[in-house]
Protein backbone atom coordinates (compact mmCIF):
# COMPACT_ATOMS: atom_id res chain seq x y z
CA UNK A 1 0.00 0.00 0.00
CA UNK A 2 1.08 3.32 -0.58
CA UNK A 3 2.23 6.16 2.06
CA UNK A 4 -0.78 8.11 3.08
CA UNK A 5 -0.01 11.75 4.30
CA UNK A 6 -0.25 12.26 8.01
CA UNK A 7 -3.13 14.75 7.91
CA UNK A 8 -4.84 12.26 5.49
CA UNK A 9 -3.62 9.29 7.94
CA UNK A 10 -5.15 11.21 11.43
CA UNK A 11 -7.76 13.37 10.05
CA UNK A 12 -10.80 13.00 12.86
CA UNK A 13 -13.52 10.77 12.42
CA UNK A 14 -15.48 11.88 14.93
CA UNK A 15 -16.33 15.01 17.36
CA UNK A 16 -13.56 13.94 20.15
CA UNK A 17 -10.73 14.28 17.58
CA UNK A 18 -11.59 17.58 16.54
CA UNK A 19 -9.02 20.20 18.14
CA UNK A 20 -9.27 23.75 18.44
CA UNK A 21 -13.24 24.25 17.23
CA UNK A 22 -14.90 23.55 20.53
CA UNK A 23 -17.64 26.41 19.73
CA UNK A 24 -18.75 24.49 16.64
CA UNK A 25 -18.62 21.30 17.64
CA UNK A 26 -20.81 21.69 21.00
CA UNK A 27 -23.53 23.54 18.64
CA UNK A 28 -23.19 20.49 15.97
CA UNK A 29 -23.52 17.65 18.67
CA UNK A 30 -26.65 19.26 20.41
CA UNK A 31 -28.58 19.85 16.96
CA UNK A 32 -28.41 16.09 16.67
CA UNK A 33 -28.83 14.81 20.16
CA UNK A 34 -31.92 16.99 19.67
CA UNK A 35 -33.12 16.16 16.48
CA UNK A 36 -32.51 20.60 15.45
CA UNK A 37 -30.68 19.82 12.40
CA UNK A 38 -30.81 22.84 10.12
CA UNK A 39 -31.35 22.44 6.15
CA UNK A 40 -28.03 24.77 5.31
CA UNK A 41 -24.85 25.66 6.85
CA UNK A 42 -22.04 27.90 5.81
CA UNK A 43 -18.81 26.98 7.22
CA UNK A 44 -15.76 29.89 6.87
CA UNK A 45 -12.44 30.37 7.96
CA UNK A 46 -8.81 29.81 6.83
CA UNK A 47 -7.32 26.76 5.12
CA UNK A 48 -6.11 23.97 7.15
CA UNK A 49 -8.57 24.06 10.09
CA UNK A 50 -11.10 21.79 9.55
CA UNK A 51 -13.73 22.92 7.77
CA UNK A 52 -14.13 19.51 5.27
CA UNK A 53 -13.34 17.25 7.87
CA UNK A 54 -16.30 18.40 10.34
CA UNK A 55 -18.35 18.48 7.57
CA UNK A 56 -17.78 14.86 7.12
CA UNK A 57 -17.97 13.91 9.87
CA UNK A 58 -21.67 15.69 10.30
CA UNK A 59 -22.67 14.26 7.53
CA UNK A 60 -21.86 10.78 9.30
CA UNK A 61 -23.47 11.71 12.44
CA UNK A 62 -26.93 12.92 10.58
CA UNK A 63 -27.06 9.50 9.02
CA UNK A 64 -25.76 7.05 11.66
CA UNK A 65 -27.73 4.13 12.74
CA UNK A 66 -25.96 4.19 16.08
CA UNK A 67 -25.30 7.35 17.54
CA UNK A 68 -23.23 8.59 20.30
CA UNK A 69 -22.23 11.26 22.18
CA UNK A 70 -19.16 11.88 20.28
CA UNK A 71 -21.26 11.88 17.49
CA UNK A 72 -21.07 8.93 14.09
CA UNK A 73 -20.21 5.60 15.29
CA UNK A 74 -17.81 5.00 12.83
CA UNK A 75 -19.22 0.85 13.06
CA UNK A 76 -22.81 0.87 11.52
CA UNK A 77 -23.17 0.46 7.82
CA UNK A 78 -23.61 3.95 6.90
CA UNK A 79 -20.33 5.29 8.64
CA UNK A 80 -18.30 2.13 7.13
CA UNK A 81 -19.81 3.50 3.60
CA UNK A 82 -19.71 7.28 4.33
CA UNK A 83 -16.06 6.13 5.55
CA UNK A 84 -15.18 4.29 2.32
CA UNK A 85 -16.66 6.95 -0.12
CA UNK A 86 -19.59 4.63 -1.42
CA UNK A 87 -22.57 6.29 0.38
CA UNK A 88 -24.84 7.78 -2.32
CA UNK A 89 -25.95 10.08 0.94
CA UNK A 90 -23.10 12.11 0.88
CA UNK A 91 -21.70 13.87 -2.07
CA UNK A 92 -18.55 16.34 -1.94
CA UNK A 93 -18.29 18.58 -4.74
CA UNK A 94 -15.48 20.92 -5.71
CA UNK A 95 -16.43 24.52 -6.75
CA UNK A 96 -13.31 25.19 -7.98
CA UNK A 97 -13.53 22.81 -10.91
CA UNK A 98 -17.17 22.42 -11.01
CA UNK A 99 -18.50 26.55 -10.69
CA UNK A 100 -21.02 26.06 -13.73
CA UNK A 101 -24.97 26.70 -14.09
CA UNK A 102 -25.08 22.75 -15.48
CA UNK A 103 -23.28 21.31 -12.46
CA UNK A 104 -25.59 23.36 -9.71
CA UNK A 105 -28.67 21.90 -12.05
CA UNK A 106 -27.72 18.01 -11.84
CA UNK A 107 -27.27 18.49 -7.89
CA UNK A 108 -30.99 20.46 -8.27
CA UNK A 109 -32.01 17.65 -10.35
CA UNK A 110 -30.96 15.22 -8.10
CA UNK A 111 -32.67 16.54 -4.78
CA UNK A 112 -35.96 15.62 -5.85
CA UNK A 113 -35.15 12.19 -5.13
CA UNK A 114 -35.17 10.62 -1.77
CA UNK A 115 -32.27 8.70 -0.01
CA UNK A 116 -32.31 4.86 -0.92
CA UNK A 117 -30.62 4.30 2.77
CA UNK A 118 -30.29 6.72 6.07
CA UNK A 119 -32.02 9.58 6.82
CA UNK A 120 -30.55 12.41 4.93
CA UNK A 121 -29.05 13.23 1.68
CA UNK A 122 -26.05 15.44 2.73
CA UNK A 123 -24.24 17.99 -0.48
CA UNK A 124 -20.83 19.07 0.78
CA UNK A 125 -20.09 22.53 -1.40
CA UNK A 126 -15.93 22.93 -1.51
CA UNK A 127 -14.85 26.51 -2.11
CA UNK A 128 -18.40 27.50 -2.88
CA UNK A 129 -17.34 31.36 -3.49
CA UNK A 130 -16.07 29.90 -6.99
CA UNK A 131 -19.72 29.33 -8.10
CA UNK A 132 -20.78 31.86 -10.67
CA UNK A 133 -23.50 34.28 -10.71
CA UNK A 134 -25.67 31.79 -12.52
CA UNK A 135 -24.80 28.93 -10.11
CA UNK A 136 -25.85 31.02 -6.88
CA UNK A 137 -28.77 31.84 -8.87
CA UNK A 138 -29.43 28.28 -9.74
CA UNK A 139 -28.76 26.93 -6.27
CA UNK A 140 -30.94 30.16 -4.23
CA UNK A 141 -34.39 28.75 -4.85
CA UNK A 142 -33.16 25.21 -4.00
CA UNK A 143 -31.11 26.45 -0.65
CA UNK A 144 -34.14 28.67 0.18
CA UNK A 145 -36.88 25.84 0.43
CA UNK A 146 -35.27 21.62 0.42
CA UNK A 147 -36.69 18.85 1.00
CA UNK A 148 -36.68 17.91 4.98
CA UNK A 149 -34.26 15.00 3.65
CA UNK A 150 -31.33 16.93 2.22
CA UNK A 151 -28.64 18.94 3.99
CA UNK A 152 -26.27 21.57 1.99
CA UNK A 153 -22.82 22.13 3.46
CA UNK A 154 -20.76 24.85 1.81
CA UNK A 155 -17.62 25.67 2.59
CA UNK A 156 -15.28 28.47 1.78
CA UNK A 157 -12.25 30.37 2.29
CA UNK A 158 -13.56 33.33 1.69
CA UNK A 159 -17.26 34.14 2.52
CA UNK A 160 -17.16 38.20 1.48
CA UNK A 161 -17.48 36.08 -1.76
CA UNK A 162 -21.10 34.68 -1.91
CA UNK A 163 -24.13 36.47 -2.22
CA UNK A 164 -26.45 38.04 0.97
CA UNK A 165 -29.25 36.00 -0.68
CA UNK A 166 -27.02 32.89 -0.04
CA UNK A 167 -26.01 33.60 2.92
CA UNK A 168 -28.76 34.91 4.80
CA UNK A 169 -30.07 31.28 4.13
CA UNK A 170 -27.33 29.07 5.88
CA UNK A 171 -26.61 29.36 9.55
CA UNK A 172 -22.97 30.42 9.79
CA UNK A 173 -19.86 28.99 11.26
CA UNK A 174 -16.54 30.67 11.58
CA UNK A 175 -13.53 28.18 12.05
CA UNK A 176 -10.69 29.90 14.44
CA UNK A 177 -7.36 29.57 13.70
CA UNK A 178 -5.73 27.33 15.89
CA UNK A 179 -3.14 28.21 18.97
CA UNK A 180 0.02 27.06 19.03
CA UNK A 181 -0.09 25.45 22.37
CA UNK A 182 -3.31 23.14 20.51
CA UNK A 183 -1.08 22.88 17.74
CA UNK A 184 1.93 21.23 19.90
CA UNK A 185 -0.45 18.93 21.59
CA UNK A 186 -1.92 17.12 18.67
CA UNK A 187 1.78 17.15 16.99
CA UNK A 188 3.28 15.43 19.90
CA UNK A 189 -0.03 13.13 19.68
CA UNK A 190 0.65 11.80 16.44
CA UNK A 191 4.27 11.67 16.80
CA UNK A 192 4.05 9.02 20.10
CA UNK A 193 1.25 7.15 17.96
CA UNK A 194 4.49 7.33 15.21
CA UNK A 195 6.85 6.52 16.89
CA UNK A 196 8.69 9.34 16.11
CA UNK A 197 11.25 11.90 18.55
CA UNK A 198 11.41 15.05 18.60
CA UNK A 199 12.45 18.47 20.84
CA UNK A 200 10.08 20.20 21.98
CA UNK A 201 11.51 23.62 20.48
CA UNK A 202 11.25 21.73 16.61
CA UNK A 203 7.60 20.71 17.37
CA UNK A 204 7.05 24.14 18.42
CA UNK A 205 8.77 25.81 15.79
CA UNK A 206 6.29 23.69 13.30
CA UNK A 207 3.61 24.77 14.99
CA UNK A 208 4.24 28.35 14.91
CA UNK A 209 5.10 27.96 10.87
CA UNK A 210 1.48 26.32 10.25
CA UNK A 211 -0.10 29.90 11.21
CA UNK A 212 -3.07 28.36 12.69
CA UNK A 213 -3.41 25.58 10.63
CA UNK A 214 -3.51 21.94 11.46
CA UNK A 215 -3.34 20.51 7.97
CA UNK A 216 0.03 22.88 7.11
CA UNK A 217 1.70 21.48 10.54
CA UNK A 218 1.01 18.01 9.70
CA UNK A 219 2.50 18.67 5.99
CA UNK A 220 5.66 20.65 7.40
CA UNK A 221 5.84 17.62 10.13
CA UNK A 222 5.69 15.30 7.47
CA UNK A 223 8.09 17.15 5.07
CA UNK A 224 11.11 17.44 8.19
CA UNK A 225 10.19 13.97 8.70
CA UNK A 226 11.58 12.80 5.29
CA UNK A 227 14.35 14.47 5.28
CA UNK A 228 15.89 13.50 8.53
CA UNK A 229 14.15 10.21 8.59
CA UNK A 230 15.27 7.37 11.24
CA UNK A 231 16.96 10.49 13.07
CA UNK A 232 15.62 12.27 16.53
CA UNK A 233 13.90 15.73 14.70
CA UNK A 234 16.03 18.45 16.12
CA UNK A 235 15.03 22.49 16.04
CA UNK A 236 18.26 22.76 13.52
CA UNK A 237 17.05 20.23 11.16
CA UNK A 238 13.59 21.94 11.31
CA UNK A 239 15.19 24.75 10.61
CA UNK A 240 17.26 23.60 7.31
CA UNK A 241 14.21 21.96 6.20
CA UNK A 242 11.41 25.02 5.76
CA UNK A 243 14.84 27.17 4.99
CA UNK A 244 14.32 29.68 8.17
CA UNK A 245 16.25 32.00 9.52
CA UNK A 246 17.14 31.49 12.99
CA UNK A 247 16.76 34.50 15.88
CA UNK A 248 21.30 34.86 15.87
CA UNK A 249 20.64 36.44 11.97
CA UNK A 250 17.85 38.64 12.97
CA UNK A 251 19.56 40.14 15.65
CA UNK A 252 22.95 41.09 13.87
CA UNK A 253 20.28 42.07 11.27
CA UNK A 254 18.60 44.52 13.57
CA UNK A 255 22.43 45.85 15.00
CA UNK A 256 23.04 46.78 11.44
CA UNK A 257 20.46 49.01 11.44
CA UNK A 258 20.74 50.41 14.61
CA UNK A 259 24.33 51.38 13.87
CA UNK A 260 23.70 52.17 10.14
CA UNK A 261 25.94 49.57 8.48
CA UNK A 262 24.61 49.60 4.95
CA UNK A 263 27.63 47.17 3.35
CA UNK A 264 27.11 44.68 6.14
CA UNK A 265 23.32 44.43 6.38
CA UNK A 266 24.23 43.62 2.47
CA UNK A 267 25.88 40.80 3.21
CA UNK A 268 23.82 39.25 5.34
CA UNK A 269 21.01 39.59 3.33
CA UNK A 270 23.28 37.99 0.63
CA UNK A 271 24.39 34.86 2.56
CA UNK A 272 20.26 34.51 3.61
CA UNK A 273 19.93 34.33 0.00
CA UNK A 274 23.00 32.17 -0.84
CA UNK A 275 21.59 29.72 1.86
CA UNK A 276 18.26 29.12 -0.18
CA UNK A 277 16.16 30.86 2.15
CA UNK A 278 12.48 32.19 1.22
CA UNK A 279 12.67 35.80 1.01
CA UNK A 280 8.85 36.19 1.90
CA UNK A 281 9.56 34.05 5.25
CA UNK A 282 12.60 35.93 6.18
CA UNK A 283 10.42 39.58 5.87
CA UNK A 284 7.40 37.54 7.84
CA UNK A 285 9.46 36.19 10.92
CA UNK A 286 11.92 39.56 10.92
CA UNK A 287 8.59 41.58 11.94
CA UNK A 288 7.17 38.50 13.89
CA UNK A 289 11.11 39.17 15.78
CA UNK A 290 10.47 43.03 15.82
CA UNK A 291 7.13 42.32 17.52
CA UNK A 292 8.35 40.35 20.07
CA UNK A 293 10.73 43.33 20.71
CA UNK A 294 8.10 45.67 21.03
CA UNK A 295 6.18 43.32 23.58
CA UNK A 296 9.90 42.92 25.32
CA UNK A 297 10.17 46.77 25.80
CA UNK A 298 6.26 47.54 26.92
CA UNK A 299 5.25 44.30 29.02
CA UNK A 300 6.07 43.19 31.79
CA UNK A 301 5.64 39.84 31.64
CA UNK A 302 6.13 38.59 28.19
CA UNK A 303 7.22 34.89 28.17
CA UNK A 304 3.44 33.89 26.83
CA UNK A 305 3.16 36.65 24.58
CA UNK A 306 6.37 35.95 22.71
CA UNK A 307 7.11 32.80 22.22
CA UNK A 308 10.72 31.66 22.73
CA UNK A 309 12.54 30.25 25.07
CA UNK A 310 14.53 31.96 28.12
CA UNK A 311 17.54 32.18 26.31
CA UNK A 312 16.44 33.95 23.57
CA UNK A 313 14.25 36.13 25.57
CA UNK A 314 17.16 37.53 27.55
CA UNK A 315 18.56 37.94 24.19
CA UNK A 316 15.36 39.59 23.39
CA UNK A 317 15.38 41.50 26.16
CA UNK A 318 19.40 42.79 25.83
CA UNK A 319 18.77 43.92 22.51
CA UNK A 320 15.45 45.74 23.11
CA UNK A 321 17.69 48.31 25.30
CA UNK A 322 19.13 49.66 22.34
CA UNK A 323 16.55 50.69 20.40
CA UNK A 324 13.79 53.17 20.81
CA UNK A 325 9.83 51.88 21.14
CA UNK A 326 9.10 54.67 18.13
CA UNK A 327 12.03 53.68 16.13
CA UNK A 328 10.61 50.13 16.38
CA UNK A 329 7.43 51.03 15.27
CA UNK A 330 8.72 52.26 12.15
CA UNK A 331 10.68 49.02 11.09
CA UNK A 332 7.63 46.99 11.61
CA UNK A 333 5.63 49.37 9.64
CA UNK A 334 7.94 49.78 6.85
CA UNK A 335 8.32 45.64 6.83
CA UNK A 336 4.89 45.28 7.04
CA UNK A 337 4.55 47.42 3.94
CA UNK A 338 7.81 44.96 1.99
CA UNK A 339 5.87 42.08 3.34
CA UNK A 340 2.70 43.02 1.04
CA UNK A 341 5.08 43.85 -1.99
CA UNK A 342 6.71 41.03 -1.93
CA UNK A 343 4.42 38.98 -3.11
CA UNK A 344 3.76 39.76 -6.42
CA UNK A 345 7.58 41.39 -6.84
CA UNK A 346 10.01 39.84 -9.24
CA UNK A 347 12.98 41.21 -7.55
CA UNK A 348 12.89 40.17 -4.27
CA UNK A 349 15.64 40.67 -3.54
CA UNK A 350 16.17 44.17 -4.84
CA UNK A 351 12.89 45.59 -2.25
CA UNK A 352 14.63 44.05 0.39
CA UNK A 353 17.90 45.81 0.31
CA UNK A 354 16.47 48.81 -0.67
CA UNK A 355 13.79 48.50 2.29
CA UNK A 356 17.13 47.96 4.60
CA UNK A 357 18.43 50.89 3.52
CA UNK A 358 16.12 52.91 4.14
CA UNK A 359 16.03 51.59 7.77
CA UNK A 360 19.18 51.76 8.14
CA UNK A 361 19.28 55.92 6.88
CA UNK A 362 15.78 57.56 8.24
CA UNK A 363 16.77 60.97 6.69
CA UNK A 364 15.33 59.27 3.70
CA UNK A 365 11.97 60.00 5.10
CA UNK A 366 9.76 63.23 6.44
CA UNK A 367 7.48 61.02 8.45
CA UNK A 368 7.47 61.39 12.06
CA UNK A 369 8.44 57.71 12.96
CA UNK A 370 11.35 58.56 11.12
CA UNK A 371 11.92 61.97 12.35
CA UNK A 372 12.00 60.24 16.02
CA UNK A 373 14.62 57.51 14.61
CA UNK A 374 17.18 60.33 13.46
CA UNK A 375 16.66 62.22 16.81
CA UNK A 376 17.24 58.90 18.95
CA UNK A 377 20.59 58.58 16.95
CA UNK A 378 21.68 62.29 17.75
CA UNK A 379 21.10 61.38 21.35
CA UNK A 380 22.87 58.28 21.37
CA UNK A 381 25.72 60.33 19.86
CA UNK A 382 25.57 62.69 22.28
CA UNK A 383 25.61 60.07 25.01
CA UNK A 384 28.75 58.43 23.33
CA UNK A 385 30.75 61.95 22.03
CA UNK A 386 30.42 62.71 18.60
CA UNK A 387 34.14 62.93 16.95
CA UNK A 388 33.86 66.05 14.72
CA UNK A 389 36.12 67.31 11.86
CA UNK A 390 37.40 70.74 12.20
CA UNK A 391 39.66 71.60 9.61
CA UNK A 392 42.85 69.05 10.22
CA UNK A 393 41.54 68.38 13.34
CA UNK A 394 38.82 66.16 15.51
CA UNK A 395 37.27 67.33 18.62
CA UNK A 396 34.99 65.73 20.95
CA UNK A 397 31.73 66.83 21.45
CA UNK A 398 30.05 66.15 24.69
CA UNK A 399 27.11 68.68 23.96
CA UNK A 400 24.65 69.73 21.25
CA UNK A 401 26.93 71.34 19.55
CA UNK A 402 28.68 68.53 18.72
CA UNK A 403 25.57 66.98 17.11
CA UNK A 404 24.74 70.43 15.09
CA UNK A 405 27.99 69.58 13.83
CA UNK A 406 27.37 66.25 13.09
CA UNK A 407 24.21 67.03 11.76
CA UNK A 408 25.57 69.68 9.28
CA UNK A 409 28.61 67.54 8.20
CA UNK A 410 26.01 65.01 7.16
CA UNK A 411 24.37 67.46 4.70
CA UNK A 412 21.51 69.03 6.90
CA UNK A 413 22.37 72.48 6.55
CA UNK A 414 20.23 75.43 7.92
CA UNK A 415 21.48 75.48 11.72
CA UNK A 416 23.07 78.87 12.89
CA UNK A 417 26.93 78.44 13.14
CA UNK A 418 28.73 79.60 16.61
CA UNK A 419 32.04 81.38 16.72
CA UNK A 420 35.06 78.94 16.48
CA UNK A 421 36.86 78.48 19.82
CA UNK A 422 33.76 80.25 22.42
CA UNK A 423 31.35 78.66 24.05
CA UNK A 424 28.04 78.16 22.65
CA UNK A 425 24.95 78.59 23.93
CA UNK A 426 23.61 74.97 23.75
CA UNK A 427 26.87 73.68 25.48
CA UNK A 428 26.45 72.37 29.19
CA UNK A 429 26.85 74.53 31.83
CA UNK A 430 29.46 73.67 34.32
CA UNK A 431 28.66 72.84 38.21
CA UNK A 432 30.78 75.46 38.57
CA UNK A 433 29.08 77.78 36.11
CA UNK A 434 25.39 76.57 37.39
CA UNK A 435 26.18 77.37 40.80
CA UNK A 436 27.11 80.88 40.51
CA UNK A 437 23.58 81.36 38.33
CA UNK A 438 20.87 83.50 39.95
CA UNK A 439 16.91 82.43 39.67
CA UNK A 440 15.11 84.49 37.65
CA UNK A 441 12.56 86.77 38.65
CA UNK A 442 8.96 86.67 37.35
CA UNK A 443 9.12 89.71 35.95
CA UNK A 444 12.42 89.39 34.56
CA UNK A 445 11.12 86.00 32.74
CA UNK A 446 9.12 88.81 30.92
CA UNK A 447 12.30 89.97 29.56
CA UNK A 448 12.36 86.47 27.06
CA UNK A 449 9.38 88.56 25.12
CA UNK A 450 11.16 90.56 23.56
CA UNK A 451 14.21 87.90 22.68
CA UNK A 452 12.00 84.93 22.57
CA UNK A 453 12.57 84.62 18.35
CA UNK A 454 16.27 84.84 19.68
CA UNK A 455 16.09 82.03 21.86
CA UNK A 456 14.41 79.72 18.84
CA UNK A 457 17.09 81.05 16.15
CA UNK A 458 19.73 79.91 18.64
CA UNK A 459 18.08 76.09 18.96
CA UNK A 460 19.73 73.00 17.12
CA UNK A 461 17.97 72.84 13.87
CA UNK A 462 16.50 69.04 14.59
CA UNK A 463 14.31 70.81 17.55
CA UNK A 464 13.68 74.37 15.88
CA UNK A 465 10.55 73.32 13.88
CA UNK A 466 9.30 72.27 17.34
CA UNK A 467 10.35 74.88 19.31
CA UNK A 468 8.39 77.42 16.94
CA UNK A 469 4.98 75.90 17.90
CA UNK A 470 5.37 76.45 21.28
CA UNK A 471 3.80 79.64 22.98
CA UNK A 472 5.44 80.89 26.36
CA UNK A 473 3.74 81.66 29.28
CA UNK A 474 5.01 83.38 32.86
CA UNK A 475 3.65 81.61 35.98
CA UNK A 476 3.13 83.22 38.86
CA UNK A 477 5.98 81.45 40.79
CA UNK A 478 8.39 82.61 38.32
CA UNK A 479 8.34 79.32 35.85
CA UNK A 480 8.47 79.65 32.29
CA UNK A 481 5.78 77.37 30.76
CA UNK A 482 5.98 76.32 27.15
CA UNK A 483 2.32 75.56 25.91
CA UNK A 484 1.93 73.11 22.53
CA UNK A 485 -1.21 72.60 20.56
CA UNK A 486 0.81 69.83 18.49
CA UNK A 487 1.20 66.34 20.15
CA UNK A 488 4.52 65.52 18.67
CA UNK A 489 6.17 68.67 19.44
CA UNK A 490 5.11 68.85 22.78
CA UNK A 491 6.57 65.23 23.31
CA UNK A 492 9.88 66.05 21.41
CA UNK A 493 10.64 69.20 23.44
CA UNK A 494 9.69 67.18 26.86
CA UNK A 495 12.99 65.50 26.52
CA UNK A 496 15.14 66.09 29.02
CA UNK A 497 18.00 66.83 27.18
CA UNK A 498 16.21 69.07 25.14
CA UNK A 499 14.85 71.15 27.66
CA UNK A 500 18.50 71.42 29.21
CA UNK A 501 19.57 72.67 25.69
CA UNK A 502 16.68 75.36 25.65
CA UNK A 503 17.05 76.13 29.53
CA UNK A 504 21.41 76.70 28.49
CA UNK A 505 20.47 79.13 25.60
CA UNK A 506 18.21 81.25 27.76
CA UNK A 507 21.51 81.52 30.31
CA UNK A 508 23.18 82.41 27.59
CA UNK A 509 20.37 85.33 26.61
CA UNK A 510 19.69 86.79 30.19
CA UNK A 511 22.56 85.45 32.53
CA UNK A 512 19.92 84.00 34.79
CA UNK A 513 19.01 80.21 35.30
CA UNK A 514 15.08 79.51 34.56
CA UNK A 515 12.47 77.04 35.49
CA UNK A 516 10.93 74.96 32.41
CA UNK A 517 7.96 73.41 31.95
CA UNK A 518 5.82 72.39 29.13
CA UNK A 519 2.14 71.54 28.90
CA UNK A 520 0.30 69.87 26.07
CA UNK A 521 -3.29 71.39 25.39
CA UNK A 522 -5.72 70.13 22.36
CA UNK A 523 -7.91 72.74 23.11
CA UNK A 524 -5.88 76.01 22.63
CA UNK A 525 -7.14 77.87 25.55
CA UNK A 526 -5.71 80.14 27.67
CA UNK A 527 -3.76 79.42 30.91
CA UNK A 528 -4.91 79.86 34.17
CA UNK A 529 -2.59 82.61 35.99
CA UNK A 530 -0.40 82.95 33.35
CA UNK A 531 0.50 85.67 31.41
CA UNK A 532 1.31 85.12 27.53
CA UNK A 533 4.68 86.89 27.30
CA UNK A 534 4.57 86.45 23.65
CA UNK A 535 2.19 89.01 23.07
CA UNK A 536 4.35 91.38 25.17
CA UNK A 537 6.60 91.59 22.59
CA UNK A 538 5.95 94.84 21.80
CA UNK A 539 4.80 96.05 25.05
CA UNK A 540 6.67 99.01 27.25
CA UNK A 541 8.23 96.51 30.35
CA UNK A 542 9.13 98.65 33.22
CA UNK A 543 11.59 97.46 36.53
CA UNK A 544 12.12 98.99 39.64
CA UNK A 545 14.96 99.73 40.78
Amino acid sequence: MSYVALYRKFRPNDFSDVKGQDHIVTALKNQITSNRIGHAYLFSGTRGTGKTTIAKIFAKAANCLNITENGPCNECEMCKAINNQTSLNVSEIDAASNNGVDNIRQIVDEVAYSPTEGKYKVYIIDEVHMLSGGAFNALLKTLEEPPSYVIFILATTEAHKIPVTILSRCQRYEFKRMKVETIVERVEELMEREGISADDKAVKYIAKCADGAMRDALSLLDQCISFHYGEKLTYENVLEVLGAVDIDIFVEMLTCIINGEVSRGIKVIESIILDGKDLNQFVVNFTWFLRNLMLVKTTDNTMDLVDVGEEKLLELRKVSVDVDIDVLMRYIHIFSELSNQLKYATQKRVLLEAAFIKLCKPQMEDSVEALLNRIDILEKKLESGVVVASGSQAQSAEGVSGAQSQVDSDGNNGGNSTQQGGPTPQDNLSPERRSELVKAMPEEIKELAKNWQMVINKTPIYIRESIKLATPYAAEDGTLILLFEDNFAYSSISREMHMTQIKNIIVSIINKEVNIRTQYSDKAEPVDNMVNIASLINADITYEN
